[in-house]
């Protein structure tokens, strides 16, 4: 079962985070996400359980406990999406070049 931690302490380390959920059982493994650039945590990480049961028992035991001050958020994770090679206009180059109103009326 794989499991998303969300509102984590900036300080909260993956053994941490492996620890708090192995009270409820097996952890394969527990991951806090880092900022790619910087290296500090984004307050929010992975934990994947072998059992479903001990990963729902370590849901309802750990959503909500406050943990260095900040109350934990835990739920199932949902699948990540593949990311295509397109995607929107993100602020970039806009084909929109201003001119002026259509036509007369």
């Amino acid at each position: 079962m794989n499991i998303y931690v969300s509102n984590l302490s900036f300080n909260t380390s993956d053994a941490e985070l492996s620890e708090l959920f192995s009270a409820f059982g097996e952890v394969s493994s527990a991951k806090v996400i880092t900022d790619r650039e910087t290296g500090r945590s984004r307050g929010f990480g992975f934990v994947e359980m072998p059992s479903e049961d001990e990963g729902k028992d370590a849901m309802l035991g750990l959503n909500n406990k406050e943990v260095e001050g900040r109350a934990m958020s835990v739920s199932v994770a949902k699948e990540r999406e593949e990311r295509t090679g397109g995607g929107g206009n993100r602020g970039g180059y806009s084909n929109n070049r201003g001119g002026g109103g259509g036509g007369r009326w």
